[in-house]
């Protein structure tokens, strides 16, 4: 109840509840919530995350999805549903696999105008973003806006579970029908304390997120300036391109057999075949030794599989 309390206040909520992980209150918070909804209409964001695509699914309700970020597309099937139906729109602040960035105030402003209910997951914004570690919501001043914030412990927290916070009516609702809360073994105390001292701290502390964001930034200019094929992202996501499953497997098996370093490989169908990548995501304690040794290290890789450095693809253009 402590932890539900911070958790509720971190993000300006009357409410939270608590859930054994981020992918457990999506997958049970958006179906709980929607089938509570008479004819709920769902509006789902296409790059969603897997967790928030099984909550619609579960859910039962009619869906629609609508392109990226698109906006414009998302307003067309707003208006398409007329202004009567429930409507339920579901992204996510910060995308995780391209590092970029919903237009949550212009989201909002749709919701609104048409009626409908936000769901915004800001698992990778969480404790990262916002003055007091809100997430981008808080960050760009449309917290109040968003009905339901959804969230982790196991990111920039440390911990472990997840949680949705909003107002009491709806959270007493899900916690009342929601079978992931109901039917499962609530988290540890020790774990419950530490999420809510970490909780607690970053909301004072600007340091970590001040780093995090140096860190994230010097990341991206030395493996730029060292050819490697950095995707573009405003965020702290660094996502290196590859394009090829197996040598993005094999990348990442090489980057820990010969050099200690562990980056996950993002294969298909995380992302779109032809897209896979090594996703790097700097912390605030990865200093600039480790940094060089990394672009050192991703080099040696890239010539050993033969993958392309922008400078050569440039000259064989």
């Amino acid at each position: 109840m402590q932890l539900e309390a911070e958790l509720a206040d971190l993000h300006g909520k009357e409410a939270s509840l608590l859930f054994t992980s981020g992918y457990v209150s999506n997958q049970t918070g958006i179906s709980t919530l929607a089938k509570l909804i008479p004819n709920c209409l769902i509006l789902s964001d296409a790059l969603n995350h897997n967790s928030m695509i099984e909550g619609v699914r579960q859910a039962g309700c009619e869906r629609q999805i609508f392109r990226h970020n698109d906006v414009a597309h998302l307003e067309e099937l707003l208006i398409a549903a007329g202004t009567d139906r429930p409507k339920l729109i579901v992204c996510e602040s910060l995308y995780s696999m391209d590092g970029d960035v919903a237009p949550l105030g212009k989201i909002c402003d749709l919701a609104e105008k048409y009626g409908a209910m936000t769901y915004v997951d800001e698992v990778h914004a969480v404790g990262m973003y916002g003055p007091r570690g809100g997430g981008i919501a808080e960050r760009d001043g449309v917290m109040h806006r968003v009905d339901i914030v959804e969230g982790t412990l196991a990111k920039a927290f440390g911990c472990l579970g997840g949680y949705i916070a909003g107002k009491a009516e709806v959270i007493d609702a899900v916690r009342s029908y929601a079978p992931g809360f109901i039917f499962t073994t609530a988290l540890p105390p020790a774990i419950c304390s530490a999420a809510t001292a970490a909780i607690r701290h970053l909301k004072t502390s600007n340091w970590e997120r001040e780093r995090h964001q140096d860190r994230a930034a010097r990341t991206k200019a030395i493996l730029t300036a060292a050819g490697l094929p950095v995707m573009s992202s405003d965020t702290h996501i660094v996502p290196l391109f590859v394009g090829d499953p197996e040598k993005c497997k094999r990348a990442s098996d090489l980057l820990l057999e010969d050099h200690g370093i562990y980056i996950q490989p993002i294969n298909y169908p995380t992302v779109a075949k032809g897209t896979e990548r090594l996703r790097i995501t700097p912390s605030p304690y990865h200093d600039d030794g480790l940094i060089d040794g990394l672009a050192e290290a991703l080099l040696q890789v890239w010539d050993r599989l033969g993958l392309p450095l922008h400078q050569k693809s440039l000259a064989a253009e």
